[in-house]
């Protein structure tokens, strides 16, 4: 891309070269190292983990700070390197980022999208931090995305799964590595009419937010296209613990599937409540009745224990998965933790490495150099196959996995089984797409 084009995307301020009659991006010249917000002074460089560590996904939180923890341990030339190893890009050297040893603080979002913002603004005008990475919650996501387009830093999203992260709302200065509910559609959608066939009536138990309400969206249009009738769609509140409530009227619905569009400890719980009351065993419409978690996570299936068994999902990755980058990054983390990583610690790992090779291949931390590498950016070795980082709005394109709770595990950690690894062509879509129509990236902010 030229920098007239970046200069009219607004991705770079510029300024004129005396005697040169050019105009160089901010992030090339001289003081351009220091015309962004918190530009590192020293031989440091400090990095933002905001991640749950109470409320109903702190263990997903828990896990993703375990991978931002290793992440800065490889940068910074400790332990095998990891994923550094097998990245298709060879920027990272493991001496720092930019020879700055990498330091980091955290917070808790407590799943909480005010809570986040805070910590995250104190993250950024405290400690210094040039980049957050985390979040284990679409609406967490959101607003810690738009706090980091007005403060001037780059946020490298955690767990998000709402197509409005890099829908709507997306942002200039915020990527997204984890896949997105039209995604999970894409993906289930021929597992669930191979097994369950086309003519099915599904009962949608939702999180009543910004997650919840795309993923039912996107589940809900896959399924009805390849024959399902959405029989009724109830929105739950985020903080609920127990679903007995919900679940009871499903048995006098009609309904012979159940759709938790539910997370973390909701997850464990609504489909606890749901085994509780025996619909697995039961026949409707001459069916045996299914369950279907289109949002799954090694950690809630560990939770679930045996209620998960059979029970058709999708994920962003697995440790089960033998790709190269991947089985680096299970060592890494095995030998450091004693147990495989979840899909939300890899992503967080991940975004950690792809910031800071962004970062090595432009020579600076100004947020607009970072846009500029990322977007387009095409790579290979962490996992998912070839993967794509879309300019148009931020959101990664890879391989997704349908996964199934199995029958017979061997320990807490071997709760699903890949079925299947859908290839990356068949949950690409438009930027402009109806259900990402919007949003608008706006223009990268450098900040100070």
């Amino acid at each position: 891309m030229s920098f007239s084009n970046l200069t009219r995307r607004g991705l770079i301020k510029t300024s004129a070269v005396a005697g040169a009659g050019l105009a160089l991006p901010t992030y090339l010249r001289a003081d351009g190292h220091s015309g962004f917000t918190n530009a590192p002074t020293g031989d440091t460089v400090t990095l933002g983990f905001n991640v749950p560590q109470t409320g109903p996904y702190a263990e997903e939180g828990l896990d993703e700070l375990r991978a931002q923890e290793l992440a800065v341990q490889h940068l910074n030339g400790e332990g095998d390197g990891g994923m550094m190893n097998t990245f298709s890009s060879k920027a990272l050297k493991g001496n720092g980022i930019l020879g700055k040893k990498v330091a980091f603080v955290t917070g808790d979002t407590q799943t909480k999208s005010d809570a986040a913002r805070a910590s995250a603004k104190s993250m950024i005008e405290k400690d210094g931090a040039v980049m957050i990475n985390g979040g284990s919650s679409s609406g967490v996501a959101v607003a810690v995305q738009g706090l980091c387009q007005e403060a001037g830093v780059i946020f490298m999203a955690g767990l998000t799964h709402s197509n409005d992260t890099t829908g709507k709302d997306r942002k200039a200065n915020g990527f997204r590595h984890f896949f997105n509910g039209y995604m999970s559609a894409a993906a289930l959608a021929p597992v669930l009419k191979n097994a369950y066939g086309s003519d099915r009536k599904a009962y949608h138990l939702t999180a009543d937010y910004t997650w919840g309400w795309t993923q039912q969206e996107s589940i809900a249009a896959a399924t009805e296209a390849m024959g399902w009738e959405t029989v009724n769609n109830v929105l739950t509140p985020l903080a609920s613990t127990d679903f007995s409530s919900y679940i009871a009227p499903v048995l006098n619905s009609g309904a012979d599937v159940l759709v938790l569009n539910h997370y973390g400890g909701n997850m464990v719980n609504s489909l606890t409540n749901a085994v509780q009351f025996d619909l697995l065993n039961k026949e409707v419409n001459g069916k045996k009745f299914e369950i279907v978690v289109p949002l799954y996570s090694e950690l809630m299936a560990a939770g679930a224990g045996k209620n998960v068994e059979g029970v058709i999902g999708s994920m962003n990755w697995n440790w089960q998965l033998q790709d190269e980058g991947s089985k680096a990054f299970v060592k890494s983390f095995g030998e450091k933790y004693g147990r495989p990583p979840s899909n939300s610690a890899h992503t967080c790992y991940v975004q950690t490495l792809l910031y800071a090779d962004a970062v090595e291949r432009e020579g600076t931390f100004n947020p607009c150099g970072v846009v500029e590498a990322l977007e387009d950016f095409e790579f290979d070795g962490l996992g998912n196959g070839p993967v794509l980082y879309r300019g148009d709005d931020h959101q990664c394109f890879k391989d997704v996995l349908v996964m199934k709770g199995k029958e017979n595990p061997t320990n807490e950690y071997d709760t699903l089984e890949i079925v299947e690894v859908t290839p990356r062509a068949q949950v690409e879509y438009p930027h402009d797409h109806p259900m990402f129509a919007g949003g608008d990236l706006g223009k990268c902010n450098p900040g100070a």
